[in-house]
């Protein structure tokens, strides 16, 4: 089987084409959004690269695999959405669940959290907004129904991201730097 080349040269004029064959500009709230949800799973990465060995860190590539497919849904088009696994709700009630557990063992919350230590931690923060970044660009493509799920999983993703650094924090025996006005 001959190599698939990394370069097509079809993006040149700022267009590209979307799972199912359309074309549309770089520009296009799709792209931005597929673009945003990818980001997040490069963010996802260097977590996943820096946690390895702590606990909840098994999840990392299921949640990397899960935003493939939120990213699938909003690459394609019509055409191209109709072959395409559909999302699973069972994956936001994962998340929540994860959630649940890691909160059940954090101190209380009294404010505002400043991220800090350690940097798998401050790393988690970070995708955390990326996360904010890529629902708020795909709010604009609620209209089709397929992306709906996406955005659920995408929400639900950053509050688990949030306690996740808070957990990382704690089990590396740093503790919350609190905000308060």
């Amino acid at each position: 089987m001959k190599d698939m080349n990394i370069y097509t040269k079809t993006g040149d004029k700022g267009k590209t084409s979307l799972v199912g064959g359309a074309r549309v500009s770089k520009d296009d709230p799709r792209v931005n959004a597929y673009g945003n949800v990818d980001e997040l799973i490069s963010h996802i990465a260097l977590i996943r690269a820096d946690a390895f060995g702590s606990p909840y860190h098994e999840n990392l590539r299921r949640i990397q695999a899960n935003l493939m497919l939120v990213a699938a849904h909003l690459a394609a088009d019509e055409h191209g959405a109709a072959k395409l696994k559909q999302f699973q709700n069972v994956e936001i009630e994962f998340l929540e669940s994860q959630i649940d557990e890691m909160v059940a063992a954090l101190p209380e919350q009294t404010a505002f959290i400043l991220p800090e230590r350690p940097r798998v931690a401050a790393e988690c923060h970070i995708a955390r907004t990326v996360c904010r970044r890529a629902e708020r660009s795909c709010i604009a493509l609620l209209s089709e129904s397929r992306v709906e799920p996406g955005v659920k999983y995408l929400n639900r993703l950053s509050d688990y991201l949030f306690v996740y650094a808070r957990y990382l924090a704690m089990v590396n025996g740093i503790t919350d730097d609190f905000w308060y006005q």
